[in-house]
């Protein structure tokens, strides 16, 4: 059973799997495993290749958990990190394409649009601890989901701006200018 984020000593474990200690490797993994899989389940689309890249990504955790510089973000958003890249590289290298008929794409356009609609502010946030949260609340709530899609979704700025009911131009200065501020913020 995973504890609440905020109780859970990351930075402690990581340094702890660097020094070789395999439980401190399971410890992680039965706090991150589900949340890891949604992300790669996510970018994958698919479960078994999630399955695959989440044990991947534990055993590049395991490996390189010596690399993890706190100056340069969180234990937990490093380890999120390691799994979406592995999962982003894995569906660039194997260029799974799906076909989208005209009709089908014209009803998830349809989609897109009744949800943007009647979308409010989709994320709510469990545990307000660390300084991401306040951060994040600063920015508009547009911008906010722009950042959590592609962040921690993975979607595609292609996929938000039809999510989001946004022109791709726009999306993609709205992710540019919301990691600026929230590079100030955390600064």
């Amino acid at each position: 059973m995973s504890l609440p984020e905020d109780c859970f000593d990351y930075e402690a474990c990581l340094a702890a799997c660097a020094q070789g200690e395999r439980r401190a490797l399971h410890d992680l993994y039965t706090q991150e495993s589900a949340r890891l899989l949604g992300v790669a389940k996510r970018i994958a689309r698919s479960d078994a290749l999630a399955e695959d890249i989440v044990h991947d990504a534990f055993i590049k955790i395991w490996t390189r958990a010596g690399s993890f510089d706190p100056a340069r973000g969180t234990a937990r958003g490093w380890i999120f990190s390691v799994t979406r890249h592995l999962a982003l590289n894995f569906m660039r290298d194997n260029a799974h394409i799906i076909q989208v008929s005209e009709q089908s794409e014209s009803a998830v356009l349809a989609e897109a649009a009744l949800d943007v609609a009647t979308e409010v502010d989709t994320f709510e946030y469990r545990a307000r601890s660390g300084r991401i949260y306040g951060c994040l609340e600063q920015l508009e709530p547009a911008r906010r989901n722009c950042i959590l899609h592609a962040y921690v979704d993975g979607y595609s700025h292609s996929e938000i701006s039809q999510k989001v009911g946004a022109p791709l131009g726009t999306v993609k200065a709205w992710i540019k200018r919301s990691l600026v501020a929230l590079r100030e913020c955390m600064g």
